[in-house]
């Protein structure tokens, strides 16, 4: 793997995964899968912004929007 992508591994493990959590080992599941999503949907954007790719960065902002969305939705679900 690139060393973009080991940071990207790294990043994503140290936002809630690792020694330091509760987690058990795995995929992490939906909530994890939502949030990481988000945050690579914002990411992609902002490289597409800095490269003035208009489109992608409407269609990754839609991503992000969507994901950040389901994030909220699951934490309330949660609450009940």
């Amino acid at each position: 793997m690139s060393k973009t992508g080991d940071r990207r591994t790294r990043g994503y493990q140290a936002k809630g995964r690792g020694p330091e959590s509760d987690e058990p080992p795995g995929d992490g599941g939906p909530d994890e899968a939502v949030r990481f999503i988000a945050e690579t949907a914002a990411a992609l954007a902002e490289i597409a912004r800095r490269h003035e790719l208009g489109m992608l960065v409407r269609l990754l902002e839609m991503a992000r929007m969507e994901a950040d969305e389901r994030v909220r939705e699951r934490a309330r679900r949660n609450l009940s």
